[in-house]
């Protein structure tokens, strides 16, 4: 089972990493909305779910489409409280809109 695999693949990257795992869903198809809520169900059913935090956000591109992305980190990641600040920063930083009310004028 498809699920299965990515799961392992997941564990094992875990088992040998004391990193954090950055997803994006890949969007050619338009298909990221529902990738996104599969993987969000995959990890919900995670016999082992309970060692992560499985942190899913929506970064918006230029055209206001919906990007889909999570954060996946071991709880007991000695740099988890930074990793996911600077997740959370960064997303912040990528939806917030640039100002065009300072034209600047050369």
């Amino acid at each position: 089972m498809l699920r299965t695999t990515v799961l392992a693949i997941v564990e094992e990257f875990f088992s040998k990493n004391e990193a954090a795992l950055l997803y994006i869903c890949e969007t050619g198809d338009g298909m990221q909305k529902m990738r996104n809520r599969l993987f969000h169900f995959w990890f919900g059913v995670y016999s082992e779910s309970d060692e992560y935090l499985f942190l899913p956000q929506v970064v918006y591109d230029e055209e206001d489409n919906e990007n889909y992305a999570a954060l996946i980190i071991r709880r007991d990641n000695p740099k988890f409280n930074d990793l996911v600040t600077e997740f959370t920063n960064t997303i912040t930083m990528l939806n917030s809109k640039p100002d065009t009310n300072n034209n600047y004028m050369l």
